[in-house]
């Protein structure tokens, strides 16, 4: 039998903060189960959870989210509103269209057209 994604886990700082973010971006209704542990079931989408850790984010994610949007510049402009940050331009290659940002604890995450748009 093959496994598969029950949620994605992001170590934070502030797990409420972020899944405040993220239900935002998303959808989906923010749920806090401890002060240590919030999650959200987009619409769609694997749930998605944020733990508290006592260290502080580092070094570059080891994995992050690409979020198709339809329209790259209307989603980035949305996400920098709810307090993401943008890394650099959106940039065109071969596959289409991306927007690298970080969430508001540093996450790096895309938001992608492939394809172009």
């Amino acid at each position: 039998m093959r496994a598969r994604i029950d949620e994605i886990v992001f170590d934070c700082h502030d797990p409420a903060r972020l899944v405040r973010f993220w239900a935002a971006l998303l959808g989906g209704e923010p749920v806090d189960r401890s002060a240590d542990w919030s999650s959200i079931d987009p619409p769609g989408s694997a749930r998605i959870a944020f733990q508290r850790v006592p260290e502080g984010k580092v070094a570059k994610n080891r994995i992050h989210l690409d979020l198709d949007a339809g329209d790259v510049d209307e989603a980035a402009e949305r996400a920098v509103a709810l307090g993401a940050v943008r890394l650099g331009p959106i940039t065109t290659d071969d596959h289409g269209r991306f927007q690298v940002l970080t969430d508001p604890e540093g996450n790096e995450f895309c938001f992608v057209a492939p394809g172009g748009e």
